[in-house]
């Protein structure tokens, strides 16, 4: 997966990933869990998306949302591996 940092300042980032799923996952956690706004946007179904981030340092809040969904899907992992 790659992200590039399109422009970022003290109350806000944007971001282009290139991976629609994770962009819906993580404006979803930052809604969540204290963003001001997350939102994203794509400007043609061949280009990637962008994913706008608004708050007290936006650029926290990202890596923190980034930190608790691997946290949850470390866990879906290891109950699924107790299941077998």
């Amino acid at each position: 997966m790659e992200i590039k940092v399109l422009n970022e300042d003290k109350k806000s980032i944007d971001l282009e990933i290139d991976n629609l799923t994770i962009v819906e996952l993580l404006r979803a956690y930052l809604n969540k869990e204290g963003a001001d706004l997350a939102v994203w946007r794509r400007e043609h179904p061949s280009k990637n998306p962008v994913l706008h981030v608004e708050g007290t340092n936006p650029k926290k809040l990202v890596q923190k949302a980034i930190s608790v969904i691997q946290k949850e899907l470390d866990q879906v992992a290891d109950d699924f591996k107790k299941t077998k």
